[in-house]
C-alpha cells in the first residue's frame, strides 16, 4: 500500500514524474541497481570508517533542481586485512592490541564492519535536522536501518544503509517540504549476484552481520532477471 501511495502521489504530482524521467539504472561493478530521475555522476572517493580505516567507495549523485538524490558504495573486503596489519602494529596499552578471535577479529575490524550501518545514519543526527523516524527495515530481504528527517527550511530527507556482500550502501534523498515523499528512491533498491543477475532471498532476510562475515550460510535466492 505504501509504495502504491507513493507511485499515486507521484503520477498527480503536476509535470513531475514526466519531467524528471525515473529510470533504472544498473551499477553491475558494485552489485545493486536504483532507480534515477537522469543519468547519475559516478565519483570516486575514500570512506573514512568508525575506527579510522580507510575505505574505497563511489558516490551515485543526480540533482535535479533543488532535488538531490545520491547512493554512496563503500567496500569492505579490504578491513580485514587492515585490521590485522594494525593489530601486528599496534602500541602497549592499545585495546586493539587484542587478537579479538572470532568475534570482534583483529583490530576491531568486525566489529567496525558490523556498525557500519549505524555509523553511517549517526552523520545525519549530527546535522542540521531533526530526525521524525528511525526503523530497523529490509529491502528486498536485505536488512537496512532507515532514517527520516526534516530540515530547517521544511525539507524533506530519507536515509536508508543497508550492507550487502561486504558493501555498504548508503541512500540519501532530499527534496523540498511541497515535494511528496522521496520514498520511491529508496524502494527501487535491487540488489545483483556476481553474474549481473537481479536476485531476492527466498528462505531469509540477508544480514550483513552474520551472512555478509560468513557466521551463517549465505541464504538461497532466486534470479529475477540478468544484465
Amino acid at each position: 500500500m505504501r509504495m502504491t501511495a507513493m507511485i499515486v502521489a507521484l503520477l498527480l504530482w503536476p509535470g513531475l514524474a514526466v519531467a524528471q524521467e525515473w529510470q533504472e539504472h544498473v551499477f553491475r561493478q558494485d552489485g545493486f541497481s536504483l532507480n534515477f530521475p537522469g543519468e547519475p555522476r559516478i565519483t570516486e572517493t575514500m570512506w573514512v570508517s568508525q575506527l579510522e580505516y580507510q575505505l574505497p567507495a563511489r558516490v551515485y549523485s543526480l540533482e535535479r533542481g533543488p532535488a538531490r538524490y545520491s547512493a554512496t558504495v563503500v567496500d569492505f573486503s579490504t578491513l580485514e586485512q587492515q585490521g590485522i596489519a594494525r593489530w601486528k602494529e599496534c602500541p602497549p596499552g592499545n585495546s586493539q592490541c587484542r587478537d579479538g578471535g572470532e568475534t570482534i577479529g583483529p583490530g576491531y575490524w568486525k566489529q567496525d564492519e558490523r556498525g557500519a550501518m549505524a555509523f553511517a545514519l549517526a552523520k545525519y543526527m549530527k546535522g542540521p535536522y531533526t530526525v521524525s523516524d528511525y526503523a530497523w527495515e529490509w529491502q528486498d530481504m536485505v536488512e537496512g536501518h532507515s532514517l527520516r528527517l526534516h530540515g530547517e527550511d521544511g525539507s524533506q530527507v530519507l536515509v536508508y544503509a543497508a550492507m550487502h556482500n561486504r558493501k555498504l550502501y548508503v541512500l540519501e534523498a532530499s527534496v523540498p517540504g511541497t515535494y511528496p515523499e522521496p520514498g520511491l528512491f529508496q524502494q527501487s533498491l535491487g540488489w545483483l549476484n556476481e553474474e549481473g543477475n537481479r536476485i531476492r532471498y527466498t528462505e531469509t532476510i540477508y544480514s550483513g552481520s552474520y551472512h555478509g562475515l560468513g557466521v551463517y550460510p549465505r541464504p538461497a535466492y532466486r534470479v529475477s532477471g540478468g544484465q
